[in-house]
């Protein structure tokens, strides 16, 4: 990755235009192809940016572009789309390149695991009756988290999480509808199932019949007593 800090202006022409003043930026050179131009705020996003694949040409300025200071012109263009990401670079300040290396991804916390494994282990948690199928029962879109089966033998599709939201919700509901037109299976009803539920998410399971069940992580590790709240 190379690493830039100048003194530049940038504009993007395309199927949009945007222009950014002069102004001192942060500018990445990923692996990858992409070409990203950041502030000192804003958070991860960038003011601009060109997705690979793209190329990246170095040109030299006319004497009017001299005259107003600027010593380099960057023409970042996209190879399918055309667009052109154009940086007028007045002063570099920092021009350095490392070398990452192989990433090896995001590797999650493992509290959603631990969360699955407690679960399974202390099914009755769904309710009285309640037997553990498997984990992780694969579908045709992914895994679920828990299979299980209530007092009367019917299905029970568990999705787990840190913390639910409603696309945890829409991600249970197109397990649901997957599963149940599987004869061996339905009817499957719904569990979701998160140490926190956010209001917007606990409207949308309830009205789609999905239940939901609030997770005490400490309490299912027998840090404290009190068992886990079903709603």
């Amino acid at each position: 990755m190379r690493l830039v800090v100048a003194e530049c202006s940038v504009d993007y022409a395309g199927r949009l235009s945007a222009h950014l003043p002069l102004a001192r930026r942060l500018i990445m050179l990923k692996a990858d192809g992409s070409v990203l131009v950041h502030a000192d705020g804003g958070s991860y996003k960038p003011l601009n940016w060109m997705s690979p694949p793209c190329s990246v040409e170095t040109e030299e300025p006319d004497a009017d572009l001299l005259s107003s200071g600027v010593r380099e012109v960057w023409r970042v263009r996209h190879a399918k789309t055309g667009d052109v990401l154009l940086l007028r670079i007045h002063e570099l300040l920092v021009d350095e390149t490392v070398e990452l290396g192989q990433d090896p991804g995001l590797v999650k916390d493992g509290v959603e695991a631990d969360l699955q494994k407690l679960l399974a282990e202390q099914i009755e948690l769904l309710g009285t009756g309640h037997t553990l199928v498997r984990r992780e029962h694969m579908t045709a879109i992914g895994p679920v988290d828990i299979l299980a089966r209530d007092p009367e033998g019917a299905a029970v599709a568990v999705e787990i999480k840190r913390r639910g939201e409603i696309d945890g919700v829409e991600q249970l509901t197109r397990y649901l509808e997957l599963m149940n037109r599987d004869p061996h299976l339905a009817p499957v009803s719904g569990v979701f199932a998160a140490q926190e539920i956010k209001p917007q998410a606990r409207t949308l399971a309830e009205d789609r019949g999905i239940r939901c069940l609030t997770l005490d992580y400490d309490a299912m590790r027998g840090v404290e007593a009190g068992p886990a709240r079903l709603f």
